[in-house]
C-alpha cells in the first residue's frame, strides 16, 4: 500500500477484515505500507497491522512478495505509481479520482489493459447495501423509466475560512476542490445506477481565496501556521445534466454546507415510482411505488439490514447496522475474488476514465458558459 493517512486507514482495515467476515479463495497477506515520512509509516504499518514498510514506493513495487499495490497517495502522485506498478505486473487499486487529468487516466486505462493485470478505483459506496439494492430495484424495472437523477455531496469541513490550506486545497496536488473530491462519486453512482451521461452545464465558486498553511495536517484535520496561501480549487460546484436514456440530472458539491458533515443523497424518480438514499443514513433506502393501494402509499423505508439484503447476510443479525468502513471491505472482497477467478471487476480504470470525462465536461462548460456533449471531451 503506497499511503497511510486518512484512505490508509480505511484500505488498511477493509484487507484487516475480509477475510474474517467473508470466504476468500486467497489468503489476504498485508505485506509493506509505503509513505515519505520514516516514523508516521513505520508508526502506521505498526498500528494498521502491516509487516512491514517502506520509505520509497519504487521499491515497493519491485518486492517479489506482493502481488497487488493499493494507491491512495494524493492524486497528483496516482498516475506515477500505477504506471510503475502495471509495468512490474502487479495488480493495481487506485484511490479516486484517477489522475490529474482525463489524458493521464486514459494513458493509465491503456497501460493497464495491455498489461492484463487487474485494476480497480475506489468508488467504494457502489458496495453499499442500500446502494446494492437500489441497483436492484432499477434494473428490475420497479420504478419504470427514469426521468430524473439529482445528487448531491454537502460538506462542512472548510467552511470556517480561517481553516488551513490542506493538500486538497491546491490544483497541483488535488486536481481540483469539491468537484473531482465529491463530484466525482456523485457522477459514478449515477452511471452505475441509471447510465452514461449525454452532455452537461456547469457552475463553480471558490469563496476563499487565501487561507493559512498548514503546520500539520491529518485526514481531514489541521493545524494552522502564521502564513498564509492561495487557494487554487473550487469551493463548490453544481451541474445539470442529460443522461442517454433521456433523464434529467442535477448535481450540487460543496464544502461549504455547515451542518452537513457527508451528506452524499440521490433521489430517483422514474415513471412508477422513486427512491431516494442519504449516506449520513447509510442504513436506509427510501422507495415509493405508484402501484401501492391508496391508503398505503407514501414513501417507506426499507432497513438494508436483512440478511435477504445484499452482503448483510455476512454481517450481523436483523437489525443490526454497519458502517462507513464496510463498503470499503465490500469492494476490497468483490475485487480480490475477481483476482482469483478471473472474473470481471467493477468500477475499474475504465469507470475512473467515464468519471474524469464528466469531471472535465462540467470544467469545459463553465469555461465556455455553454452545454458540453461528454464524448466530444
Amino acid at each position: 500500500m503506497v499511503g497511510y493517512k486518512f484512505m490508509g486507514k480505511a484500505h488498511s482495515h477493509a484487507y484487516k477484515d475480509v477475510g474474517m467476515f467473508f470466504e476468500l479463495d486467497a489468503d489476504v497477506s498485508m505485506q509493506a505500507i509505503c509513505g515519505r515520512d520514516k516514523d508516521g509509516v513505520q508508526a502506521a504499518a505498526e498500528k494498521f497491522g502491516w509487516s512491514s514498510y517502506e520509505t520509497d514506493w519504487q521499491r515497493l513495487i519491485n518486492r517479489d512478495d506482493i502481488d497487488l499495490i493499493d494507491v491512495n497517495a494524493p492524486s497528483n502522485a496516482h498516475k506515477e505509481i500505477v504506471l510503475g506498478a502495471v509495468k512490474a505486473g502487479k495488480h493495481v487499486f487506485c484511490e479516486k479520482p484517477l489522475a490529474l487529468t482525463l489524458a493521464d487516466a486514459r494513458e493509465m486505462l491503456q497501460a493497464a489493459e495491455q498489461s492484463g493485470v487487474k485494476h480497480a478505483i475506489c468508488f467504494n459506496y457502489r458496495f453499499l447495501p442500500a446502494v446494492q439494492l437500489a441497483k436492484q430495484i432499477l434494473t428490475d424495472g420497479q420504478i419504470g423509466d427514469i426521468h430524473h437523477y439529482r445528487a448531491t455531496y454537502l460538506q462542512d469541513w472548510l467552511a470556517d475560512p480561517d481553516f488551513p490550506l490542506a493538500w486538497r486545497l491546491n490544483k497541483e496536488v488535488a486536481g481540483s476542490g469539491s468537484h473531482g473530491d465529491l463530484n466525482a462519486h456523485c457522477i459514478d453512482l449515477a452511471r452505475f445506477l441509471i447510465g452514461d451521461f449525454e452532455r452537461v452545464v456547469g457552475h463553480s465558486k471558490t469563496f476563499v481565496h487565501k487561507r493559512p498553511i498548514p503546520a500539520s495536517s491529518q485526514g481531514l484535520t489541521a493545524v494552522a501556521s502564521d502564513e498564509t496561501g492561495d487557494v487554487t480549487v473550487d469551493d463548490a460546484t453544481s451541474f445539470l445534466a442529460e443522461f442517454k436514456n433521456g433523464a434529467m440530472g442535477t448535481f450540487e458539491a460543496t464544502r461549504f454546507a455547515y451542518g452537513r458533515k457527508n451528506y452524499q443523497t440521490f433521489e430517483i424518480y422514474g415513471s412508477k415510482g422513486a427512491l431516494r438514499f442519504n449516506l449520513e443514513r447509510l442504513n436506509e433506502l427510501e422507495v415509493y411505488f405508484k402501484d401501492d393501494p391508496p391508503h398505503l402509499q407514501g414513501y417507506r423505508t426499507i432497513l438494508v439490514t436483512e440478511g435477504v439484503h445484499p452482503y448483510t447476510a455476512n454481517w450481523w443479525p436483523p437489525g443490526h447496522t454497519i458502517g462507513y468502513e464496510h463498503a470499503f471491505i465490500h469492494l476490497v472482497y468483490e475485487y480480490i475474488q475477481s483476482i482469483v477467478n478471473g472474473s470481471d471487476f467493477a468500477p475499474n480504470f475504465y469507470d475512473g476514465v467515464q468519471c474524469q470525462q464528466v469531471l472535465e465536461a462540467v470544467d469545459q462548460s463553465i469555461e465556455k458558459g455553454a452545454w458540453v456533449r461528454v464524448e466530444e471531451v
